[in-house]
């Protein structure tokens, strides 16, 4: 009994200590590719990193799309990194938390899974980390020094990363594809493109292109998610369930992403040509 209070008494102390560092900082800056990948969004680590944050009240920003006052000052926000120690059949990782003089802030737990699907074991395992950020009941709060008007340059300072070999085995590389890229917002995964959005709090009314969202489309219920067909009846989507409610990875011709739903409403989340897109669907089930 006595070693389980410690346990606990040691527990919370690391989440009220990690609450008032994380606390510090406004944006949580998410790479497009972590360093040890061969392709941007591989394994749409990218993606849901940023969805992530995102969903435990965090304003995760991608790398190459900051905010002004980001810009301006790099100190605002904490970058985050990806320690991955996977082998040929168990997927390790734990994601690291960074200031802008590359000091580590935090480290999440280690994330483990079994699953022999890399997609979905990096899925299993950035969650599993996650848990380390549940209880931080995260509020920025800027300290004394961002409350000043102190701004520091980014010319060239988001990390660039170079094309290295990974870590893993190259079955897991091939499983990726050819020119497989993606990004993540508050739930998106695409697979041929790269981007993010600019935006503090990415707003789904500017950025609904393309012709889904004039489509009323119908959901045939598959084993494993929805086919989304129009009215000829022509399949135009294919939505496959995920480990969250109201979660689909999608498949929309050649272009993959995520459909979610947002405040009662269907959106179908993906990237082309270097930008964030997101289009409201029109969905019958």
């Amino acid at each position: 009994m006595k070693i389980s209070v410690f346990t606990l008494f040691l527990f919370a102390l690391f989440l009220g200590n990690a609450q008032t560092d994380l606390n510090q900082y406004k944006y949580i800056i998410v790479p497009k590719k972590f360093d040890g990948f061969r392709n941007e969004n591989q394994y749409k680590t990218s993606t849901l990193i940023k969805y992530l944050f995102t969903e435990n009240g965090f304003n995760p920003v991608y790398e190459d799309a900051l905010p002004d006052d980001l810009n301006r000052n790099r100190c605002l926000g904490l970058l985050v990194g990806l320690k991955d120690e996977s082998g040929m059949f168990t997927t390790k990782l734990s994601l690291i938390l960074s200031d802008c003089n590359s000091k580590v802030v935090m480290q999440t737990r280690e994330g483990i899974s079994k699953e022999k699907d890399y997609i979905t074991a990096y899925d299993e395992a950035i969650r599993d980390a996650f848990i380390s950020l549940q209880g931080t009941n995260y509020a920025y709060a800027p300290s004394d020094d961002q409350k000043g008007t102190v701004k520091v340059s980014f010319n060239n300072d988001v990390k660039q990363l170079n094309e290295k070999g990974t870590n893993m085995s190259e079955n897991k590389d091939l499983e990726q594809g050819a020119g497989a890229v993606a990004d993540y917002q508050p739930a998106n995964a695409g697979v041929n493109e790269t981007s993010a959005q600019a935006e503090e709090a990415p707003s789904l009314e500017g950025n609904k292109v393309g012709f889904l969202s004039k489509l009323v489309l119908y959901a045939q219920e598959l084993t494993n998610g929805y086919q989304l067909v129009d009215k000829t009846p022509k399949i135009v989507l294919k939505m496959l369930k995920s480990s969250m409610a109201d979660v689909f990875i999608a498949e929309a011709g050649d272009q993959d992403g995520l459909v979610y739903r947002k405040d009662g409403k269907w959106y179908f989340e993906y990237t082309s040509n270097g930008k964030v897109m997101v289009e409201e669907l029109q969905i019958r089930f």
